[in-house]
Parts: C-alpha cells; sequence; structure tokens
C-alpha cells in the first residue's frame, strides 16, 4: 500500500521536512519513503532505538532520508 506507506512517512517528518518532501513531485515523494522504508528494515543502529521508542526510530530514519537528499 504505497500510499500508506507515504502517509507515515510524511507523518514521522518534522513539519519543516514534511513541507520540503511535499513541494517535491509525487513519484519523488514515493521514492524518499521507500528510502525510509529501507532505512527502518536495514540500519541496525535504528534496531536498538526501535526497541526503546519505535516512533523516535520512525522519525530519525525519515529525518535521515531527507537530510541524504537535499543536502546530499
Amino acid at each position: 500500500m504505497p500510499d500508506d506507506e507515504l502517509a507515515r512517512f510524511l507523518a514521522a517528518l518534522s513539519p519543516a521536512s514534511r513541507q520540503r518532501v511535499l513541494a517535491e513531485p509525487r513519484e519523488r515523494q514515493q521514492q524518499l519513503a521507500d528510502a525510509w522504508e529501507k532505512e527502518l528494515t536495514e540500519d541496525t543502529d535504528l534496531d536498538t532505538l526501535d526497541e526503546v521508542s519505535p516512533v523516535a526510530a520512525e522519525d530519525e530514519a525519515a529525518e535521515r532520508v531527507v537530510r541524504a537528499f537535499f543536502e546530499g
């Protein structure tokens, strides 16, 4: 369900990052959401954070993806 994934990604972002992502074309938004899902599943540091706070892990992964896209 790509729309659900995108909605979850957008919800995990800070307001400023969310605005930056929403300014991008829908296809790019979905690519960022896909990268977020990959970050969540592949980053072992986030596994530890996820055990303590799943929401914090999602937020951190979302911000990492946005930083990599806009600043990388």
